[in-house]
């Protein structure tokens, strides 16, 4: 019989991380792909993606993960980004109201688009990423009813045999039950990255690790990553 594939976008995250280890769960052949874009901590999150892609199907295991790792260099010249500009700041004072400056124009959109071309090549019958509307830092890309146009729009937009659903297992979810399934799934957090500044020591104070410190904290877990 053949296996059922899902291409899953993957940043070393800790959403899209639990996002791929439920897509593997539900019996999904996991292709990996990664976007390197010049964000700030290009690195590292490329070095977590490696190590999760490698967590999620161990070495003696009868599948070998498809891996992708795909550069960008549009958005470091198109800028309008503090994750690709590093002559803007990365906030460190609270979350932002609105859209924040850690936005990147329409980067989920790319990313789908790239993904929906290797769901097709690679005959995949899903895309999954781990978007979170609810919980998320303002971003209008992560919205249900966006990624929902995506899938209409990658549908039309490629052969009539390709039909290709869009998972987002995440999307109605807050930090803190991100934290509890991703325990109850014994996924690997250490190997996860969600700081916009530092590559070594997390900063604690960007809105994405302000975000994962309290999602941590009111699931009353530990974080495993170090901090400043």
């Amino acid at each position: 019989m053949k296996k059922k594939k899902a291409v899953c976008i993957m940043s070393g995250g800790m959403d899209s991380t639990l996002s791929a280890y439920m897509m593997r769960n539900l019996g999904y052949e996991i292709i990996a792909v990664h976007f390197n874009y010049d964000q700030r901590t290009q690195k590292k999150e490329l070095e977590c993606f490696e190590s999760i892609a490698e967590a999620l199907y161990p070495k003696g295991t009868a599948h070998e993960i498809k891996k992708y790792s795909l550069d960008i260099g549009f958005f470091k010249e198109l800028g309008a980004s503090a994750l690709t500009d590093t002559s803007i700041d990365v906030p460190t004072t609270g979350i932002e109201e609105g859209v924040p400056i850690t936005y990147v124009p329409f980067r989920n959109g790319i990313f789908l688009s790239m993904a929906a071309a290797i769901a097709e090549k690679e005959g995949a019958e899903v895309i999954a990423i781990g978007v979170v509307e609810e919980d998320s830092s303002g971003y209008p890309d992560c919205r249900e009813s966006y990624i929902k146009s995506m899938q209409q729009s990658i549908n039309l937009g490629t052969k009539d045999e390709t039909n290709i659903e869009i998972f987002m297992p995440l999307v109605h979810l807050k930090k803190s039950q991100i934290v509890q399934e991703a325990q109850k799934l014994h996924i690997p957090l250490e190997l996860t990255w969600s700081c916009y500044k530092n590559e070594e020591k997390a900063c604690g104070v960007c809105d994405s690790c302000r975000l994962r410190l309290k999602g941590f904290e009111q699931a009353g877990i530990k974080d495993p990553i170090e901090y400043e």
